[in-house]
């Protein structure tokens, strides 16, 4: 059994699925509309970037081009040596195993933090907020990608699948906190059927997945999504 470091929120369709969420993240964004709109708000040339939840590392090459330091934290043990492997060759990215509520870094260490997907769901994520607090820089920013309930199939999809979810309160939480938004229209396009099958069934309870296979024809999918973020 892989080793998951005490305190952290169960991600099951990576967990569960590693290859096939590799399908998913190779499909999401082919217009690179997410790193954009990140760039565009704090750059990370010659920056030291942290990822939280890297998962199996999926997007730490794609940061350590320009980056001067990447660090990913991941809290499964299995996935963070996935990623590690991935990057074994890049001398300026390393993974790590902890907790977005408690991330192994010194104080004032990161330029830019990124989460995508991962933990910084709304309501409960104070502690993870107040590691961005400690660990990010002055002048720094932390970015969240997160999917948007409220707006097309995917959303309506995922509120079928995770009843408990409630759009109006996320959106809440992040006002009081102060943090800034963009919706982003992405999109997922998959080489199969079956690979797109595949991820919608790690994705929604299986009555929703087998409705959504129903409801998508083709190989494309529209992805919405919301980024948020604060500058330090």
């Amino acid at each position: 059994m892989a080793r998951i470091v005490s305190g952290a929120i169960p991600s099951p369709n990576i967990w569960n699925s590693p290859q096939v969420y590799e399908l998913e993240n190779r499909a999401v964004d082919p217009d690179g509309a997410v790193d954009c709109a990140m760039r565009a708000i704090r750059p990370w040339d010659g920056a030291t970037v942290l990822d939280i939840g890297c998962g199996t590392g999926f997007h730490l090459p794609s940061l350590a081009v320009t980056a001067g330091r990447v660090v990913g934290i991941e809290p499964h043990a299995d996935l963070a040596a996935m990623a590690a492997a991935r990057c074994a060759a890049l001398g300026n990215v390393a993974v790590r195993t902890g907790t977005a509520q408690s991330l192994p870094l010194p104080d004032a260490s990161v330029d830019v933090a990124v989460a995508r997907w991962a933990y910084f769901f709304g309501p409960g994520c104070e502690p993870g907020l107040r590691e961005l607090t400690r660990v990010v820089r002055r002048g720094g920013a932390a970015f969240v990608v997160d999917l948007d309930g409220s707006r097309g199939a995917f959303g309506r999809w995922f509120l079928r699948s995770v009843p408990s979810y409630s759009p109006e309160a996320v959106e809440r939480f992040w006002v009081r906190q102060g943090w800034q938004r963009r919706e982003l229209d992405l999109r997922m396009v998959f080489g199969s059927r079956a690979d797109l099958e595949a991820v919608l069934r790690i994705e929604f309870t299986p009555e929703v997945a087998e409705a959504a296979i129903t409801e998508t024809p083709g190989l494309e999918l529209a992805y919405p999504n919301v980024l948020r973020w604060r500058y330090f």
